[in-house]
């Protein structure tokens, strides 16, 4: 995996979430968690892992929602922010955190309804081995996103910490196919990179990101988008 020992580091994990989804960072985190509500409802009493689950964002908020939730991270650091989280939250649901290796999950065949993956995949070395240990743990679907080549944020990728991989989507049609899942349905988003929205103040990017809403809402358009939401399931 692409920045296993960045992503640990106490200083990122601490500012990890000030400095995504502050300011315009606001609407990418309100897209990503209506993306994963609605490609899992209904939540309550659905049994879930997410990998990669860093500071908790969605575990927590899945918990709060009345799901039995299971956090797995590599990060200690990370995990203490989510584990923050948590005891500041209102929970109907059960949620624990775990330390451990996506590339070896550590739960039996068929353990979890829901198998999710967000912010996960633009760091995989190898998708299609990652995928199939995902599949292996659920019974039901796997939801995840990706980042994408034709989008703007190949021309700036060079640039970030331990750069992305991105995809295309007959990459992922691909991974599917081997992986035995069947694609429920992908929602692309986000013509304007994820960097711009986060170095501007909210009330700026609130424009910004209705004018991409309805440039990005064509079939055209999607081709071009940052990121895909994948919601898939087993065959």
């Amino acid at each position: 995996m692409k920045g296993q020992e960045w992503y640990q580091a106490d200083d990122v994990a601490e500012e990890y979430d000030d400095k995504r989804f502050s300011k315009g960072g606001q609407l990418i985190d309100r897209r990503e968690k209506q993306a994963v509500l609605e490609a899992i409802m209904p939540v309550e009493d659905r049994n879930i892992l997410e990998i990669a689950c860093g500071t908790g964002r969605f575990t927590v908020m899945l918990a709060e929602q009345g799901a039995d939730v299971v956090g797995l991270d590599i990060s200690a650091a990370m995990l203490q922010q989510g584990r923050t989280k948590a005891q500041r939250a209102d929970l109907a649901g059960t949620l624990e955190f775990l330390r451990g290796d996506a590339g070896r999950l550590p739960f039996p065949d068929d353990h979890f309804d829901t198998v999710i993956a967000m912010r996960f995949f633009h760091l995989a070395d190898d998708p299609e081995a990652f995928l199939r240990e995902m599949r292996r743990v659920s019974r039901d679907q796997i939801v995840f996103d990706t980042f994408n080549r034709f989008s703007a944020r190949s021309v700036y990728n060079w640039a970030l910490p331990m750069g992305s991989r991105l995809y295309s989507k007959s990459e992922v049609s691909e991974l599917l196919a081997k992986t035995n899942l069947t694609l429920v349905d992908v929602e692309d988003d986000f013509l304007v990179p994820y960097g711009l929205y986060r170095s501007i103040p909210n009330a700026l990017a609130s424009p910004i990101r209705t004018i991409d809403t309805a440039v990005g809402g064509n079939a055209v358009t999607d081709h071009f988008a940052s990121v895909s939401y994948w919601n898939t399931r087993l065959r």
